[in-house]
């Protein structure tokens, strides 16, 4: 058995790393289950990152979101700091349903989970059908006589903002802001991420403020119901809950469409596979989730007590970060792990940690594949000669650790 504190410190915001994810975190994997990282400025951590012990530390009780329970360094506040958020909005962004644990993130997750249950999001599919068929005509209008079209802003992201904005109640003129509001929050970039989260939830308090005066069919309305029937939830955790929901709804959704397209357009022995055998897409929204996914490693947790993850020895409170990328590409896993296969057997459950396990397992993870499936296979029935508008090696990906996104994807239909 190894102990922490050993090792080299990788830094997550390392060119290479960040300019190559796949390889470099296959790197880290391969030097062990457990590796010592940094992250903006932050102390040494740890990040783990093969798929049995990635399993393990999401759905392990010994491990959680907060670090007041364990008197360790609260790495999400040292990270805030260096966003420049204020004490006035820091409670906005540390303590919402994805950073509690135990009986808080119960309460929190009891309240919305209602909307986000499969049955639930089958009723919504023939709307999500709807907001594809009309962006898909908007798009065959865009690129008329040869014009290319960015398939991120017109197709990845419109999808999934108007489907969760229409959920919670965020009305269609706000819906661009939204969009942009959530570019700059996922962007680390200190100099505008105060400004754009003070609007943010300034906004929200204004919605909120109008349902209470004037009910609708809509989230917001149903948690203030909740809220006055005598449900524990703060003023502030109105704000956290519906800013989470429509930054999260709508953000990582918008890149599993765009990825996934990038990939299916760079593997066409695949894309010939589901229009052979279009029940299977399904099955490869979960692979393409696996193959590449939008978000790379978890958000910081804590083990209550002494803890070995694959024979290393982790001491309580000792931060660490459960790596989905290096995980979901662990060939002790995985028969060729960094080969697409629209036909890889799952087996149980759905074959890989790009939606989290556990008591955080994505909320709207039913939702997500769901809009993913249809966007996905609507797009290529719609367009069957849809191809890259640019060579493959010239799609640029957006430099930011966490998360694997294609920047622009233009196409030609």
């Amino acid at each position: 058995m190894t102990t922490t504190g050993t090792g080299d410190v990788h830094d997550l915001m390392a060119p290479d790393l960040v300019a190559d994810p796949y390889a470099g975190y296959g790197r880290l994997r391969e030097q062990g289950p457990v590796v010592g990282i940094s992250l903006l400025g932050t102390p040494p951590a740890l990040l783990v990152t093969r798929q049995d012990e990635v399993r393990a530390v999401l759905t392990d009780p010994r491990f959680v979101t907060d670090p007041e329970l364990v008197g360790g360094e609260n790495m999400r506040d040292r990270m805030l700091a260096q966003m420049n958020i204020t004490e006035d909005l820091l409670p906005y962004m540390s303590r919402n349903i994805l950073t509690t644990d135990g009986a808080d993130h119960t309460r929190l997750r009891k309240l919305v989970s209602r909307a986000f249950t499969v049955r639930r999001v089958q009723t919504l599919r023939p709307r999500v059908e709807e907001i594809t068929a009309a962006l898909l005509d908007r798009i065959a209008e865009d690129g008329a006589d040869g014009r290319p079209v960015d398939l991120v802003e017109a197709f990845g992201y419109p999808l999934p903002i108007t489907v969760i904005c229409e959920l919670v109640g965020v009305g269609e003129s706000d819906r661009a802001q939204w969009h942009e509001w959530g570019r700059v929050l996922t962007s680390m970039d200190p100099t505008r991420i105060p400004g754009v989260l003070r609007s943010a939830v300034d906004h929200v308090q204004e919605l909120v403020a109008a349902r209470r005066a004037e009910p609708a069919d809509d989230l917001i309305t149903a948690l203030i119901d909740a809220q006055e029937d005598g449900d524990r939830l703060t003023d502030t955790e109105m704000v956290t809950m519906i800013f989470a929901l429509v930054v999260a709804g709508h953000e990582t959704t918008a890149h599993l469409i765009s990825n996934g397209a990038y990939t299916l357009l760079t593997h066409p022995d695949q894309l010939a596979v589901l229009r052979a055998e279009p029940e299977r897409w399904p099955q490869a929204v979960h692979e393409l989730m696996r193959f590449r996914g939008p978000v790379q490693f978890t958000q910081f947790r804590y083990p209550t007590e002494d803890v070995e993850i694959g024979g290393v020895a982790v001491a309580a409170g000792t931060p660490l970060m459960a790596g989905l990328l290096p995980a979901n590409h662990d060939p002790r896993a995985y028969d060729r792990p960094d080969e697409l296969d629209v036909r890889r057997d799952t087996g149980r459950g759905e074959g890989h940690v790009g939606f989290g396990q556990g008591i955080h397992y994505c909320l709207g993870a039913a939702l997500a594949r769901q809009e993913g499936e249809v966007a996905l296979r609507m797009l290529h029935e719609r367009f069957p000669d849809l191809r890259l508008a640019i060579p493959a090696g010239d799609v640029t990906w957006t430099p930011r650790p966490g998360f694997s996104r294609v920047d622009e994807l233009p196409v030609l239909i």
